[in-house]
């Protein structure tokens, strides 16, 4: 599993560093809460699971599901999964449309 957030690439590992009461500064990574969650998307039917953090699964909630947070967020944004998921469900979604 990659320190990365599949919804939102902004969640990764960030770099900072230790300092002590001294005043010394030593490298050190700070590790994104990274879960994996199974996520229900209403177009296709099915449960998808991603790995990703619980922020982004509450923003996910706000936007009342997987299907409306994909299609409002930027695709610049996403990780290989979602982008590929977002397209399905926009296929979808005009094929409903049409027929």
């Amino acid at each position: 599993m990659s320190r990365r957030c599949e919804l939102n690439l902004e969640k990764a590992v960030m770099s900072g560093n230790n300092v002590s009461h001294s005043n010394r500064k030593t490298r050190r990574r700070f590790l994104p809460n990274i879960q994996t969650f199974s996520l229900l998307s209403d177009a296709l039917g099915t449960f998808i699971r991603f790995d990703a953090a619980p922020s982004t699964i509450r923003s996910v909630e706000h936007n009342n599901g997987v299907d409306n947070y994909l299609l409002k967020a930027s695709p610049s944004n996403l990780g290989k999964k979602a982008k590929a998921l977002r397209k399905k469900i926009i296929e979808v979604l005009k094929a409903k449309q049409a027929g």
